[in-house]
């Protein structure tokens, strides 16, 4: 089984969406949240089935559950699939996140819709990180924005429709772009090679030539930029996030976003590793001004789920920071926290969600004291806010520090501005607690506030549990991030050019022994 188990995870979400149409509507809820389940089982048998010790060497570079098809072999285009270290918690995340998402979903029009789209948005966010090949992990990423598309004009609120069409513009142009690298990287490897191929594992083992390494890593880039969304490609998000419902800012933000960062680590920095080297001082700039500006920008918002899809910004900013680190603690930092920042960030809009359904209002001047009348809600609240801020022993704390010193052997005074992010996101975070919970109650709506019901707690608890045990033992995860992370580090430097900008001798330094190094 372990062969095709990989595949099955893939499409089983589709299975569950075509049937689910034949289920009684009285019975859509539980019959999605049983197909959702197995999903998450799966995941977890995946994981238990890992092999930590698994070589990078052979023909797979690592790859584990690889599985293949020929689609159209006169073109080298074939269904391919497979995991390492990186993909494997990704994998994880989506099964885990589309879980929890159905357990909050509250009562909604079309319910029997919006749980085919959740579940063909799972298979659309497995397949990118399962994906093999170039065309197939395109496929995939491309039929992405449909569900989410729909999820956002369907059930979104106010300018639903131009949201969603902004959405759609932004992310689909990014998508060409990537398309047009994609192509030209394979039409490099024939003319080079003579074979006509798109598999993923063999590219990585192609060293492209420095002048078409900097244009596919622009186009490239791009396409995984906007969906990040880095900076200026942002504007899409807090327009989709504010207007989507919370079902659709929980899966965009734990999950869709991490596509973006995952097509740098994925695509970027293994293929190109010396354009990486080249535009690494331009992107960790764009980081540090995704940080900082987007914080600004957090805190002069009104509205607390503006808050929280700026903050996401920031955060993906040191995520950004720690993958052109160019060395192995920046990368599996990063790689970590793209896992930790989606679990935070999909229970503070979960949070955020459940606000509006009693009140249908975000706006902080709205509020004020309910943390008399909504005690459990608000330690929630506040203890997820904190773990956004970075507190210790949490595990948004784990990932943003291990991103920050990776990109400290790369550049100290950067990482200082950088570093601002710790506590800027604790300004704004701490500014809309003490606005929106503190004081005295000042509107009588709410006084009668009801506070978290079993439904909510259920989705919630274990989100708490998560951000607590993996910030206090964060070994079971790190542990196989790390290998792939080294891996990756070991694979830019055999493939960059020799005498090319010192490219070579630059990321050899970024990846030596370092005093007080995990490993």
């Amino acid at each position: 089984m372990s062969n095709y188990l990989l595949s099955i995870l893939v499409f089983f979400p589709l299975f569950g969406a075509m049937v689910g149409f034949a289920i009684p509507k009285d019975r859509v809820r539980i019959y999605a949240l049983i197909i959702a389940a197995i999903e998450f089982a799966l995941s977890l048998y995946l994981w238990y089935l890992f092999d930590y010790d698994y070589a990078f060497a052979g023909d797979n570079l690592g790859m584990q559950f690889v599985y293949s098809l020929p689609i159209v072999e006169s073109l080298g285009i074939g269904y391919k699939v497979g995991v390492d270290g990186f993909s494997l918690f990704l994998i994880v995340l989506s099964a885990f996140i589309t879980l929890i998402a159905l357990i909050a979903l509250g009562e909604t029009e079309r319910l029997k819709n919006l749980a085919a789209s959740i579940l063909l948005l799972e298979m659309t966010m497995i397949g990118v990180f399962a994906a093999l090949d170039a065309i197939i992990f395109y496929l995939f990423w491309e039929f992405s924005l449909v569900p989410m598309l729909y999820i956002i004009g369907a059930w979104g609120s106010g300018n639903r429709i131009y949201a969603a069409v902004k959405f759609f513009i932004y992310t689909f142009s990014g998508s060409l772009l990537l398309l047009l690298g994609i192509l030209y990287f394979a039409w490099i490897f024939y003319q080079d090679i003579g074979v006509a191929t798109f598999d993923i594992v063999e590219w990585h083992k192609y060293q492209v030539p420095y002048s078409p390494q900097l244009w596919l890593f622009a186009a490239m880039g791009i396409g995984f930029a906007v969906k990040v969304p880095m900076f200026p490609f942002h504007t899409w998000l807090p327009y989709a996030h504010g207007q989507a419902p919370t079902v659709g800012s929980v899966l965009l933000a734990a999950v869709l976003l991490k596509m973006g960062t995952y097509g740098f680590v994925r695509f970027s920095l293994p293929l190109f590793p010396d354009a990486s080297a080249y535009f690494s001082p331009l992107m960790g700039a764009i980081g540090i001004v995704m940080i900082i500006y987007a914080a600004m920008a957090a805190f002069a918002q009104k509205d607390i789920k503006q808050i929280v899809a700026y903050s996401s910004i920031s955060h993906m900013g040191v995520i950004i920071l720690g993958a052109f680190a160019l060395n192995a603690e920046g990368i599996g930092g990063s790689v970590f926290f793209m896992l930790s920042h989606g679990i935070i960030s999909g229970a503070l809009f979960m949070l955020v969600g459940a606000l509006y359904d009693r009140r249908h209002t975000k706006l902080m001047s709205e509020f004020g004291g309910i943390a008399s009348v909504m005690p459990v809600y608000a330690s929630i609240f506040m203890f997820m806010a904190m773990a956004s801020a970075g507190l210790p022993l949490t595990m948004g704390f784990v990932g943003e520090f291990l991103s920050l010193l990776g990109y400290f052997r790369a550049s100290p005074i950067m990482t200082l501005f950088a570093g601002t992010s710790i506590i800027l996101s604790a300004v704004y975070m701490l500014n809309l607690y003490r606005k929106t919970f503190y004081g005295a109650v000042t509107i009588k709506a709410n006084e009668t506030l009801r506070d978290l019901n079993g439904r909510e707690l259920s989705a919630l608890i274990p989100l708490t549990l998560v951000v607590i045990l993996l910030g206090v033992y964060p070994k079971p995860v790190l542990a196989p991030i790390d290998a792939a992370a080294a891996n990756l580090a070991k694979m830019m430097i055999i493939k960059s050019i020799p005498n090319q900008d010192s490219t070579k001798e630059r990321l050899e330094s970024l990846n030596s022994p370092m005093l007080g190094a995990r490993r």
